[in-house]
């Protein structure tokens, strides 16, 4: 084979590598390909989060002085090169700076460059602090993902109220919709993201959201509470409806692929007794305890009746067990409920499958009895205003619930986000079970009312939660230019 020969071979090689083109070579060693995340933040620990270009070794480094021991991890293409590092004996309310970097062995060889962050770890349990939470969920759903200039411009927004705690709510990726160069709304997007039906399917649309340059920014300097929902799988799935087999799919069940990826590159404390768990507690001082659902991996199928003999369960016996154990030993002024679904809003698509939140609406199949269930444990060991944060709707809505009439005391507040950075789907509808009060609303008329990308900005939105001191905690809706669409201030 002459040289000329051999020169078209190996670019056409080098051309079918993924991410791959004429004239770029990879690093002499390796790098930090998709930012840092730093998750499940507490007043003693942090898990700590980034991925390589290669098998190599992740070394984590924090700033509490020269002679902290540098602490490490291997990365393999059995993960997509993604690892975390548990960070421990952390200090309280203390702002820590990190340094990560990737080396080709164990030691110093080959050391690539470093990734700069900070975070804050929580106040202890028993002091008063100030506590800022933003939350959202639905990026890059229904063709309307990463425009080519502008990325995800809500994260700098949310970036730039700086919350202590970001919580992805869920839908964070969609890996059953593609990302087009001609996004839904008009704009030029990055594309050519497909429908994931395998692993590294998922493990793209991860490395699609992670790539984004806000995201990096944002996930970098804050604590991120990673929460999945259905779209990190496929459509309305459960563990007894996730194996679709309409193209491209085949009929294989996708929650383990689904949820082997979500672990690949979201940092959850876990344990070796229970690795695959999602729904964990959070404290955050004195005021402040999130409780993270797991709305997914233990349901009863949708389509299924719900009835007073016989429940249906969203959480399964052992998640809801802890709930309420969790509940009944927590101190916190605030206990905020982290559900990736909607209290009272119906959702479920098509409505021939049965209801996918927790309400009923106009069927038998949603999970009220479980909900209802939970409330009533909530009045009878005196959580009177439990904060409820949610989303998976495509539009913004606030409920106060009194859903007792013999205890009208006992309320209940819901605040539904997003979407974040996807299709916008108003629905006015809401279940009346729970003797709701409509605070608010943010959505166009109707879906086709948004036509372009700068209308589509308008509606997108975040939530957040300001607590003082004093345990006064606000409420509120803001959108991507920074406005506070609404506000609600609740005493303690």
């Amino acid at each position: 084979m002459s040289g000329i020969a051999r020169l078209a071979v190996l670019v056409a090689v080098l051309l079918l590598l993924p991410g791959a083109s004429v004239g770029s070579a990879q690093p002499a060693w390796p790098s930090v390909t998709h930012g840092v995340v730093v998750g499940d933040v507490t007043a003693r620990s942090a898990v700590l989060w980034a991925r390589a270009d290669r098998a190599a070794t992740m070394n984590v480094r924090l700033s509490a002085g020269p002679h902290r021991p540098v602490a490490r991890v291997r990365v393999r293409a059995a993960d997509d090169f993604t690892g975390s590092v548990a960070l421990r004996g952390l200090r309280a309310s203390t702002h820590y700076t990190y340094r990560v970097w990737f080396t080709s062995g164990q030691g110093a060889s080959g050391r690539g460059p470093e990734v700069r962050g900070t975070f804050r770890t929580a106040p202890r349990a028993a002091d008063a602090a100030e506590v800022k939470i933003a939350f959202g969920g639905d990026v890059a759903g229904q063709n309307v993902c990463r425009d080519a200039a502008e990325g995800f411009p809500i994260l700098n927004t949310i970036r730039s109220r700086q919350p202590d705690v970001f919580v992805g709510l869920g839908d964070m990726i969609y890996a059953d919709n593609a990302c087009d160069a001609g996004g839904r709304y008009g704009n030029t997007q990055v594309g050519g993201l497909g429908i994931a039906a395998d692993l590294p399917g998922f493990w793209a649309h991860w490395r699609y959201s992670r790539d984004d340059p806000a995201s990096k920014v944002l996930l970098r300097g804050i604590g991120y509470v990673g929460v999945w929902d259905d779209h990190e799988v496929v459509n309305d799935f459960g563990p007894l409806t996730d194996a679709p087999t309409s193209a491209p799919y085949t009929g294989a069940h996708l929650l383990r692929l689904g949820l082997e990826a979500f672990l690949d590159y979201t940092p959850i404390a876990s344990s070796r007794e229970t690795p695959k768990r999602l729904y964990r507690a959070l404290r955050w001082g004195k005021h402040v305890e999130l409780f993270v659902l797991d709305t997914r991996q233990y349901r009863d199928a949708n389509a299924a009746l719900d009835s007073a003999t016989r429940p249906k369960t969203m959480l399964g016996r052992e998640q809801l067990t802890w709930l309420k154990e969790r509940l009944a030993a927590s101190d916190a002024t605030w206990k905020v409920i982290v559900s990736s679904v909607p209290i009272s809003i119906p959702t479920g698509f098509p409505t021939a499958n049965g209801r996918d939140g927790w309400a009923n609406f106009d069927q038998t199949t949603g999970f009220e009895h479980e909900l209802l269930d939970i409330l009533r444990f909530m009045q009878a060991h005196g959580i009177s205003k439990p904060v409820w944060i949610t989303t998976d709707v495509h539009f913004a809505e606030v409920f106060r619930y009194r859903p007792f009439p013999d205890d009208p005391s006992f309320t209940v507040h819901e605040l539904a986000t997003g979407p974040l950075n996807a299709g916008i789907f108003p629905n006015r509808d809401f279940d009346a079970t729970l003797n709701p009060e409509r605070l608010f609303f943010h959505g166009p008329a109707k879906p086709e009312a948004v036509t372009s990308w700068e209308e589509a900005k308008r509606w997108f939105n975040f939530g957040e939660l300001a607590v003082a001191r004093d345990g006064r905690l606000t409420a509120r809706i803001v959108d991507t230019a920074g406005t506070t669409l609404f506000s609600l201030e609740l005493e303690p």
